[in-house]
């Protein structure tokens, strides 16, 4: 039986579609990224390490891989829609539970626990956005659904700073957690039918069309670079900071704070660049320049670290608009989801898993710095695997 697709619309008649989707998608990285600025907090009261900070992401990117492979039993039962709320209310019920945690064995269970309800939402946020909004509106709304992750990365460092003024790290989390419950409910009875079609069953069949692609395997990789400038550094500069550069936990979460406004802007900037120039090579212009300025964030210091910090954290963002278009044109659209429920949570998990350990660890070690460094040439030098792709130009009718 066919599924009962939405009839793609211009941007600007499910303007009010987008905005909500974006909101639950931005809760989902507020969810996990709170636990970033808290980490100085949290170490000093349960007396762990850097590196052990480090090995918590990892599991989460672990738990949202395994939540992306179970994902389209997920949608294909509940809609896309019951997908994005379970996943929601689900992180809010953690958040609550991780109110209790006292040690390190039970936040490891809550990292894997949010990242399955994380891994489960986003194959769901991208195939309700690109089967609502008709394709030559992609990049906008896409640029509208990436404002999430910047926006988190605004508000977790301060909404962390404000609330360790009156209360503890436990404690705020509980504040976080009454969020997701009120987008959620606003969700639920003002936006009804938003998502109201089934994603597709991961079978054998509709796996092989997207595994066999080469350019799955190629945005992987992008998508591994990107985030792992976006998230895999950004986890640990609280850390960085705190621990190298000598800055107190709320000078370096005010500037990590404000640090991500520029993004929001870039955001759609990134959209228009990509227009201009193609997905291929925004995608490479952003990738470049975002790794040169993380090898600068790990030699300076001072005003220039700062400056640096700030530049970083707009051009990161500025990579996503076009790679989820990218990512959505490497497959025909019945086979969307899948491309995103398996590419993102594997890319995520080397970049924003594998990647902050290794940081921790080496931070522990030797220098948070030198392997920042490092970091930042691998993602300078790997962006030309954009070279490699091959975009789709004539796509049939789905979603």
């Amino acid at each position: 039986m066919a599924k009962a697709c939405p009839t793609p619309q211009p941007f600007r008649a499910v303007v009010g579609t987008v905005t909500v989707v974006t909101l639950l998608f931005f809760f989902t990285f507020v969810a996990r990224f709170i636990f970033s600025p808290l980490f100085p907090t949290i170490s000093k009261e349960l007396g762990f390490k850097s590196g052990q900070a480090g090995t918590l992401f990892l599991l989460g990117a672990v738990g949202m891989l395994v939540g992306s492979a179970i994902a389209g039993f997920v949608s294909s039962r509940l809609n896309h829609r019951g997908t994005m709320l379970l996943s929601v209310l689900g992180m809010s019920a953690v958040l609550i539970g991780a109110h209790f945690a006292h040690s390190l064995g039970a936040l490891r269970a809550i990292f894997i626990v949010l990242g399955i309800l994380a891994g489960m939402q986003l194959p769901s946020s991208v195939a309700t956005i690109t089967g609502t909004v008709r394709q030559q509106d992609w990049e906008t709304a896409l640029s509208v659904q990436q404002t999430g992750p910047p926006l988190s990365l605004v508000a977790s460092p301060l909404i962390a700073a404000g609330l360790l003024l009156a209360f503890g790290w436990n404690t705020a989390l509980l504040w976080v957690a009454g969020l997701g419950i009120v987008l959620a409910v606003i969700f639920f009875l003002g936006f009804g039918g938003i998502g109201a079609f089934p994603g597709e069953i991961p079978s054998p069949a509709h796996i092989k069309p997207v595994v066999s692609t080469r350019s799955f395997w190629v945005m992987i990789w992008l998508f591994a670079l990107g985030m792992g400038a976006q998230v895999g550094i950004f986890t640990m500069l609280p850390l960085y900071l705190t621990q190298e550069q000598g800055m107190t936990s709320a000078h370096a979460n005010t500037i990590l704070g404000l640090a991500n406004i520029s993004p929001v802007a870039v955001v759609f900037l990134s959209g228009w660049v990509s227009t201009k120039i193609g997905e291929r090579a925004a995608m490479s212009l952003f990738l470049s320049l975002t790794g040169v300025l993380v090898v600068l964030v790990g030699l300076l210091s001072g005003p220039a670290l700062v400056v640096c910090i700030f530049l970083m954290a707009g051009l990161a963002v500025g990579f996503f608009a076009p790679a989820f278009t990218s990512l959505s044109r490497i497959v025909q659209p019945d086979h969307r989801s899948l491309a995103a429920g398996f590419a993102t949570p594997i890319a995520f998990l080397l970049g924003g898993g594998l990647l902050p350990m290794a940081l921790g660890y080496l931070g522990q070690a030797s220098s948070f710095g030198l392997g920042i460094s490092i970091a930042g040439a691998v993602i300078a030098v790997g962006s030309s695997a954009t070279l490699l792709l091959r975009l789709l130009t004539d796509l049939e009718a789905g979603c």
